[in-house]
């Protein structure tokens, strides 16, 4: 018998069966569409809310602040809202005999702050680098009070500083009529008292930010230093200390603000009277109260923007040149 063959043409080979699209042809149609209508809505409103409140209570407030230096007002009513342009800023720089005073008070918080705390810092991030027993536990008590409300840490201090039943009058046994030693009260001792305050939780502070660093150094620059027959203090000085250098910049700079926004621990202890003046203090006292100064409290809050400027757009500047170089 002769078979019978058939053939079929190409174009019919091509044409596909009767019956549902494959499952895959499905798959990639679905996947075009990655979000619906309500997931953009969705993230539209997470993205906007907060871009649109960080506008208007930042920079809207800011440039505000600027623009009212130049003016004098009352705060009641925007009709009395004056244009008075440098006045405000020659009146601070000639007539206020505060303004000064609080100005060497905040230099004087960052010289602290940088050569007391910050060293000490240092060395305990050294210390528990090393992996001594129950570092974990040491690390949260000197971090404690870095998380502690500075208001709360002023209200603790106080307690300390009482001249009848305050820690160090009783120790040193000046608590009795006639031996009191008024810490908070004497223009004399009074930011000294804050700043032993400030330096109690800044230390906390370096300690994290040091700890951090030397977490990010290569061991073997360790391992070749006890090859070469360094001990540790020469690893530390001629190995370790050099390649902390961004974070001595991140330190230095975050020492910087710290001093200049100083304000909490302040005005707790005697709301920056009698001797511990800070230039924060001086823009609360000139808004907030019954002789409100909005106008002049903002020409002390452009003194200190500025101040911060020139600290932090040196550090931009570096940081936006490493990341290119990088």
């Amino acid at each position: 018998m002769i078979s019978e063959t058939t053939t079929t043409s190409p174009e019919a080979d091509a044409v596909p069966p009767p019956g549902p699209a494959p499952e895959n042809k499905r798959v990639q149609q679905g996947a075009k569409r990655l979000l619906t209508r309500r997931d953009r809505i969705t993230l539209a409103f997470m993205a906007g809310v907060p871009t649109v409140l960080h506008v208007a209570l930042v920079w809207v407030t800011a440039l505000a602040s600027i623009l009212l230096a130049f003016t004098s007002w009352d705060g009641i009513g925007f009709s009395s809202i004056k244009w008075v342009g440098l006045a405000n800023f020659k009146e601070l720089f000639n007539d206020n005999p505060q303004f000064w005073p609080a100005l060497e008070h905040n230099v004087i918080w960052f010289v602290v702050l940088i050569l007391l705390p910050t060293p000490f810092g240092l060395f305990l991030a050294v210390q528990l680098d090393k992996k001594i027993r129950f570092s974990r536990v040491y690390q949260t008590a000197f971090f404690l009070p870095v998380v502690m409300s500075l208001a709360v840490t002023g209200f603790v201090w106080q307690l300390i500083y009482n001249p009848d039943t305050g820690l160090i009058n009783s120790l040193i046994g000046a608590n009795k009529p006639g031996h009191y030693i008024d810490w908070i009260g004497d223009p004399k001792l009074n930011l000294w008292a804050v700043l032993i305050a400030a330096s109690w939780r800044h230390a906390g502070y370096m300690m994290i930010l040091y700890l951090a660093g030397l977490k990010g150094v290569d061991p073997s620059l360790r391992e070749a230093s006890a090859l070469d027959g360094a001990n540790e203090w020469q690893t530390f000085k001629n190995v370790i200390f050099p390649t902390l250098r961004p974070t001595n910049t991140v330190v230095l700079v975050v020492t910087i603000i710290e001093s200049l926004r100083a304000f909490d621990l302040v005005y707790v202890f005697n709301k920056g009277a009698q001797g511990t003046e800070l230039l924060s203090i001086l823009i609360t006292n000139n808004i907030i109260g019954e002789s409100s100064r909005i106008g002049y409290g903002s020409a002390i809050a452009v003194v200190l923007l500025v101040i911060s400027l020139v600290v932090i757009i040196p550090y931009l500047i570096a940081t936006f040149r490493k990341e290119r170089r990088a």
